[in-house]
C-alpha cells in the first residue's frame, strides 16, 4: 500500500492505488454523494491537481472503485456458487453473498448501486462484472428452460428480492452485527428459493 507521512499525508508510492483506497474510506464516512476528488486530495495531503494524472474526473475514480468492488464481489460469490450444482441452490447462494457483500463492504456496494456511473463511458466496469453477470444469467436461464422472457422476469425478481433484503439490513445502521447479517442472508436465501418454487407452481 502507498505510504503516508505524519498526519496521514501521502509521502510516496502508488498514488492511483492511494486515491482508490481513500475514495473507499471517504465514501464509508460520507456516502458516495458526499465524495469529491478535492477531499481525497486533502486527505492524502497532495495538490488538488495530483489526481488528474491518473483520473479524468470524480466519476473516473469512482469507476476504478467499482472495478475493485466487482473484483471483490466476484471473488467472494463464485466459490460459494460453485459449491452447488442445482440452479436454485446456486441462486440462493448468490443472494446470501449479495447481502453479505452489502453489509461488509458498504462503500463498495454504494458505488456499484448508487453512484449512477455510465457504463458506456466506463466499459471497464462492464468488463469487471462480466464473469459474475454471466454466471447469474446462465443459472437463471437454466431455471427458465432457456425461455428468455421468463429468464428476464426471474432475473429481475431475484435481484429485487436480494436488493430489498440488503437495503433493509443497511437501513438498520452503518455497521450491522455479524449475527444480524447472517440472519438477513439466510432469510434472503429462503426467499429466493420460495420465489423460484412459487414461479414453478404457477407454471
Amino acid at each position: 500500500m502507498p505510504r503516508s507521512a505524519k498526519g496521514g499525508r501521502y509521502h510516496h508510492g502508488d498514488l492511483r492505488a492511494a486515491l482508490i483506497g481513500t475514495a473507499v474510506e471517504l465514501i464509508g464516512e460520507r456516502g458516495v454523494r458526499g465524495f469529491s476528488l478535492a477531499e481525497a486530495s486533502r486527505r492524502l495531503g497532495v495538490a488538488v491537481s495530483a489526481p488528474y494524472a491518473h483520473f479524468d474526473d470524480r466519476d473516473d475514480l469512482l469507476a476504478a472503485v467499482a472495478v475493485r468492488a466487482f473484483e471483490i464481489f466476484t471473488g467472494a460469490l463464485m466459490p460459494e456458487m460453485g459449491k452447488f450444482a442445482e440452479p436454485a441452490s446456486r441462486l440462493a447462494a448468490m443472494a446470501r453473498g449479495y447481502v453479505r457483500f452489502a453489509a461488509y463492504n458498504r462503500p463498495l456496494f454504494e458505488v456499484l448501486y448508487e453512484a449512477g456511473l455510465d457504463k458506456v463511458r466506463h466499459p471497464e466496469i462492464e468488463a469487471a462484472e462480466q464473469q459474475l453477470n454471466e454466471a447469474f444469467l446462465d443459472t437463471v436461464r437454466a431455471l427458465a428452460d432457456g425461455d428468455e422472457t421468463r429468464a428476464d422476469d426471474l432475473a429481475t425478481a431475484v435481484e429485487a428480492t436480494a436488493r430489498g433484503y440488503a437495503m433493509l439490513l443497511l437501513d438498520d445502521g452503518p455497521d450491522p452485527e455479524p449475527g444480524a447479517v447472517e440472519v438477513a442472508a439466510e432469510r434472503t436465501s429462503r426467499a429466493i428459493l420460495a420465489l423460484i418454487e412459487g414461479r414453478r407452481l404457477l407454471g
